[in-house]
């Protein structure tokens, strides 16, 4: 099947310079916030603000008009609905994941349609929002009590808060009698949570009081200045950075440190206001920076991505933790874990304690711990930037265990992305995968945690990066596709293919090899390198399993003097393919960078070729060797340097030639052989001992009587663990090594594929293992979830039909009166209602709306707010 992504060079830059001139990360004038997806629901609450100068008018206006025209440009044309910009498709298409999201988007549009129908405007959009209530309640409650018999608590709270205050305003719905039935357990739920609960609890990071505009007015009338005045945030006058709770705030009090804060992010978003106001704007362009290096756009931005980051490590160390309200900590500790792991990965000297700070203040992990789920987002990238640990920083032990018992105790535990994250260490995670796993992750563009939902990077951005994404991954499949088909007609020219033994690894070889590599390596040399792992791969099991020791000798010999005129059979198969590998590499170095190489080629070849030699004697000849012994032959026979050298004198013409003679490899290297080697032992010393093999797992266990073979296993793993910290250490800090950095990215990705072929099993050797990643590499189309498009409302026709019909409820018990009747068809349908119904009959109806049936903005502009309530608005006041 094809794929809508497929591209050419050509469109995928036009894309690229079109999102740059949109995007402008690298513009000293950059609004971060312009990257952040406004929030509907909150937009709602501020454009029901009146005016200051409303007492004594005719007509009631909105302090914040531009927030009420916003909502009546931003309504999604097709289904009807508000929600986040950022918001993902409604419940019908977004599959078992979209719960949550759906909620959110059900809470947006009964807070979109309560501010229209105050203001008596946007008769369309009124009518549109209600009828997506009317038709996806059911649906979308329906689907989350099913799976977890209860609802989340920022739901209960705030739908039936708005539902509440949707009746006082005259609106209602036709819901049916299962929906009616779903609605009273949801206030039964809110009972219980008010009961439970304190309107402030230290607890609780989102206490009752976070959603002051949802909550019942007796919960705080009587004293409502001490509870809410001495709440607000000291430094912004905020009530717990919430936008809508602070409109209901200043509703209430008419506070004017609240109203500065509602004034002052009005100004700093016109386009619609988040959910959570103010934001540390380091996160913002870092978030957006992290979105297009792990959707694989990185090379595409290298200018801009050095820019943020540059801005970002010039004040990294200057923070003042001690005054900041936990809201603000938790953003802080958000940034300071991100800006860790990007400045160490793109190689600036940083250090843990600039974001383990967290470890020491016993009141950040205590709300961590209470809080893993509003938290989620800051513990996962906690835990991600303890991936790049170097020796001796314990800080970082520290923080990686801490933040991995979190998250395995977090109710998203079945969330893909951390299912992965705990599963599979990033060290052996391939490049390529990862991009993809980005692409198709519904929440990469999430950007931090509100009171209800993700708040996410504006959808304008993130949308079109991840179109790009798609389309340059699918691209990129496209190109790997016909170099595998290429790769594949080698091997069969060479006799490779059908030799009658061992592994055929060709896809394999070649999957692992391109999608480890940034793709300008890969698509350079990527065939190469995985040439270098199918021929080490046959060669390997020639030695193991086939030849006898004279044929073995015999080819050894013949490479070490590289003549091989006098082999026949496997042998001549195998040094006839290895000198073409030899050969093509020296002559590419030569082309590119006017350096001969083909004397080092041959000698590292030859050096792995006599340690399988070396092998087979030990095991034919029953040699008993020490650790040491085994180790300094086992480096070289695991051949993970034959390949990562060979491919590093084609990166650089600098590369240090002395670099490339045995005795004398870089650290970084020699790092590369140990753990490559000691990675393979540990899952196949069972093999191995039962073909009579030697073994660092096997050896040791034979050396210490007194153990198990369990403590033997840990006793290789914590060798690894150590030289894996070292080998990090050199190719991420500058000084470390003497080799270009283009060539610690090749050690860097050599190493990646053996601890992804070695993670807590042997991948390599199976048949299947492997076989869903190739296809997810190399084949599958990617699934990018669609998301929602806000397009100006359509004029709506004179078929559009409804019913009204009233909806009262308790504030605290629900009193629901059912109401039977029968539709056109015959169909029966239950209302909610005080024990009377009215109706509009569609012809009247028309009528109304033909007045109205003018261009969207025209309909904007044209707005007759009418009295509705008390000058002085009291949300859900019963």
């Amino acid at each position: 099947m094809k794929s809508s992504y497929a591209s050419s060079s050509d469109d995928l830059h036009a894309l690229v310079n079109e999102i740059k001139r949109e995007i402008q990360l690298s513009n000293i004038n950059l609004d971060p916030y312009s990257f952040v997806s406004p929030s509907a629901y909150d937009t709602a609450w501020l454009s029901m603000i009146e005016e200051e100068n409303n007492v004594g008018d005719d007509e009631l206006k909105p302090m914040f008009q531009d927030c009420l025209d916003w909502i009546m440009c931003n309504q999604n044309a097709r289904e009807g609905f508000w929600g986040n910009s950022g918001s993902y498709t409604t419940v019908a298409d977004a599959g078992d994941e979209g719960g949550e999201e759906d909620m959110y988007i059900l809470s947006s549009t009964l807070a979109c349609v309560v501010a229209l129908q105050k203001w008596n405007t946007g008769c369309f959009h009124l009518h549109k929002g209600t009828r997506y209530i009317e038709r996806n309640t059911e649906m979308i409650i329906g689907k989350y009590i099913n799976e977890e018999r209860s609802y989340p608590r920022w739901f209960v709270i705030k739908f039936t808060g708005i539902l509440e205050l949707a009746q006082q305003l005259g609106l209602h719905f036709v819901f049916s009698s299962r929906c009616i039935d779903m609605i009273k357990g949801m206030f039964y739920q809110r009972q219980e949570i008010i009961k439970r609960e304190k309107l402030v609890d230290d607890c609780n990071y989102k206490p009752l009081l976070a959603y002051l505009e949802v909550l019942p007015w007796k919960l705080y009338v009587k004293n409502k200045e001490d509870i809410i005045v001495k709440s607000l945030d000291s430094i912004d006058g905020s009530l717990f950075q919430s936008p809508s709770a602070t409109a209901s705030a200043f509703m209430l009090t008419r506070n004017t440190k609240c109203l500065a804060y509602l004034q002052n992010l009005v100004q700093k978003c016109p386009n619609g206001v988040p959910q959570k106001y103010p934001l540390n704007e380091d996160l913002i362009k870092l978030s957006m920076v992290n979105l297009i290096e792990s959707t694989g756009l990185g090379e595409f931005f290298g200018i801009e991505i050095e820019h943020v980051l540059e801005q970002v490590y010039r004040h990294y160390e200057e923070k003042d933790v001690e005054r900041m309200s936990m809201s603000y900590l938790a953003d802080q500790l958000h940034k300071d874990s991100l800006a860790f792991r990007m400045l160490r990965m793109h190689g600036r000297d940083v250090s843990p304690r600039s974001f383990c700070w967290f470890l020491n203040d016993q009141e950040m992990r205590y709300q961590l711990e209470r809080n893993i789920d509003s938290f989620l987002l800051v513990i996962l990238n906690v835990y991600r930037a303890t991936d790049l640990m170097f020796p001796g920083e314990n800080d970082l032990e520290e923080a990686r265990e801490y933040t991995r018992n979190l998250l395995k105790n977090s109710r998203s535990i079945n969330e893909k992305m951390i299912v992965h994250e705990l599963s599979t260490p990033w060290i052996a995670r391939l490049k390529h995968l990862d991009h993809r796993m980005w692409i198709e992750d519904k929440n990469s563009n999430a950007l931090s945690v509100g009171k209800a939902s993700f708040l996410r990077l504006n959808s304008a951005y993130s949308n079109k990066l991840t179109h790009l994404a798609a389309k340059t991954f699918e691209f990129r499949q496209a190109k790997y596709c016909r170099e595998l088909e290429e790769l594949t007609m080698w091997v069969k020219k060479w006799g490779l293919s059908d030799i009658g033994f061992g592994r055929e690894k060709t896809k394999y070889s070649y999957f692992a090899t391109v999608t480890s590599l940034p793709y300008e390596y890969a698509i350079k040399f990527g065939k190469l390198a995985a040439k270098s792992a199918i021929l080490i791969t046959i060669a390997d099991d020639f030695f193991d399993e086939v030849g006898s020791f004279n044929d073995l000798e015999a080819l050894t010999k013949a490479v070490l003097r590289w003549e091989g005129e006098e082999l026949k059979g496997y042998g001549k198969i195998i040094f006839r393919a290895l000198d073409d590998i030899v050969r093509e590499t020296a002559n590419t170095c030569r082309t590119h960078h006017k350096t001969d190489i083909i004397v080092h080629l041959r000698n590292i070849w030859g050096e792995t070729f006599e340690s399988w030699l070396r092998e087979a004697e030990w095991s034919k000849k029953g040699h008993t060797v020490s650790m040491e012994e085994y180790i300094r032959n086992g480096m070289i026979s695991i051949a993970a340097h034959t390949i990562a050298l060979s491919i590093s004198c084609l990166m650089e013409p600098c590369f240090p030639q002395n670099k490339l003679k045995q005795g004398n490899y870089d650290n970084i290297t020699t790092l590369l052989m140990i753990i490559s080697r000691l990675l393979n032992d540990l899952q196949s010393f069972q093999k191995e001992q039962e073909q009579g093999k030697i073994n660092s797992v096997l050896l040791h266990l034979k050396n210490h009587p007194g153990l198990k073979i369990e403590d033997s296993i840990a006793h290789i793993e914590k060798i690894i663990d150590s030289k894996r910290k070292e080998f990090m250490e050199h190719v991420l800090v500058d000084g470390q090594s003497d080799l270009p950095k283009p060539c610690k990215e090749i050690h860097m990705s050599c190493c990646k594929v053996f601890e992804m072929f070695f993670n807590k099993k042997n991948r390599y050797d199976s048949d299947t293992e492997m076989l869903q990643d190739i296809k997810k590499a190399l084949y599958d189309p990617v699934n990018v979830y669609e998301l929602s498009e806000i397009e100006p409302m359509p004029l709506m026709t004179h078929g559009d039909d409804f019913v009204i019909l009233p909806l009262l409820l308790n504030s605290l018990a629900p009193n629901i009166i059912e109401f039977k009747r029968k539709d056109e068809y015959g169909a029966m349908k239950t209302s909610m209602c005080l024990g009377r119904t009215y109706s509009v009959h569609k012809r009247v109806m028309a009528s109304q709306l033909d007045d109205h049936q003018k261009h969207l903005k025209i309909v904007a502009s044209q707005r007759k707010p009418v009295p509705m309530m008390p000058s002085i608005f009291a949300p859900c006041f019963y």
